[in-house]
């Protein structure tokens, strides 16, 4: 049952949110949604092995589809590859928690990221797009009455890029994001929805902390009983460096979209490289844009995960760390 309808479109050169539209859930579905560059192909693993039960690798653009991508081929292809999995489907989404529909029977994943962490390595993807990706980007931005324009070609600093970020909206009515939408507005969307029984949050840092715990809480909001003899395996194929090495298999796709393929894409996965990389005023930006949209509690949890937000509360179904708000 349909809890929610979408509430807001969201149209950038990557994604369309109007693609949801067709949409037609199953009992247990899962959504894995994120910004960008804040452990989407991580969580896909993980949950690849979850619904597998078993630690291989697998090509995750064929069994985790991503429905509001509009640039990876015609939507009724998308659909009816979707709707021929008989494996319990997961599907991937970079929109807002506003721009989709909410439906009681369907399981929610999030996964959060330091902001500025995850703007360093978007800056290494968006300019490692190949020449051909470029163009499909230009052709669908000149084609939307919402865009009007190409693809922005973004500077090789970093630092540079990461301004650019945090002042450039994608998003009429928006300040920051560029290429995709709001940052900010996306993480207080999913936060304010964090106490509904199909939503789980997992963040990053989590993830690097105590894989083994944070899968199971993954598998636990899932339902899916861990098999403790093939366990430590496929905790070990979600491990970064195991993800890395099979690249080409998890994301062969990625030959064509990005210059360095799987190589580009499993880059450093780790935390903390802006505090090397970005200056007084870059981090001076980012401060007053938490300020501006984070509540304390969003604020903490975003920056450190469950163990540095402080306070308790019970979050489908299980205890978390949050602060007020």
């Amino acid at each position: 049952m349909r809890i929610r309808p979408p509430e807001r479109e969201y149209r950038t050169w990557a994604i369309d949110s109007r693609l949801w539209a067709e949409y037609q859930p199953r009992s247990g579905d899962i959504i894995i949604a994120t910004a960008p560059k804040c452990g989407t192909t991580w969580m896909q693993q993980i949950v690849s092995s979850l619904v597998f039960q078993d630690a291989a690798p697998r090509a995750l653009y064929n069994v985790s589809t991503w429905i509001d991508a509009r640039f990876l081929g015609p939507l009724a292809e998308t659909y009816r590859a979707f709707e021929a999995q008989t494996h319990r489907r997961f599907a991937k989404t970079h929109v807002p928690v506003d721009g989709l529909p909410i439906y009681e029977e369907v399981q929610y994943i999030h996964v959060a990221r330091d902001g500025r962490d995850a703007a360093l390595s978007m800056h290494n993807h968006f300019t490692g797009f190949s020449e051909d990706t470029l163009k499909r980007f230009d052709e669908i931005g000149l084609q939307d009455e919402h865009i009007r324009r190409p693809f922005p070609r973004f500077p090789s600093d970093p630092a540079d890029y990461v301004r650019l970020w945090l002042t450039t909206p994608a998003i009429s009515g928006q300040t920051d994001g560029t290429p995709y939408p709001s940052y900010f507005e996306f993480e207080a969307g999913y936060w304010a929805q964090r106490r509904r029984p199909n939503i789980l949050l997992v963040h990053y840092s989590d993830l690097l902390h105590d894989l083994d715990a944070e899968m199971r809480r993954v598998a636990a909001f899932l339902n899916v009983r861990a098999d403790e003899r093939i366990w430590p395996s496929m905790v070990q194929a979600a491990e970064f460096g195991q993800m890395q090495k099979a690249g080409d298999v998890l994301m062969p796709h990625l030959a064509h979209v990005l210059a360095d393929g799987s190589r580009r894409f499993f880059n450093k996965g780790t935390n903390g490289r802006w505090q090397a990389i970005l200056g007084t005023t870059e981090i001076a930006l980012y401060e007053a844009k938490v300020r501006e949209h984070l509540t304390p509690g969003l604020s903490a949890w975003i920056a450190g995960g469950r163990l540095g937000a402080g306070g308790t509360a019970r979050q489908s179904g299980l205890i978390m760390k949050c602060g007020r708000g």
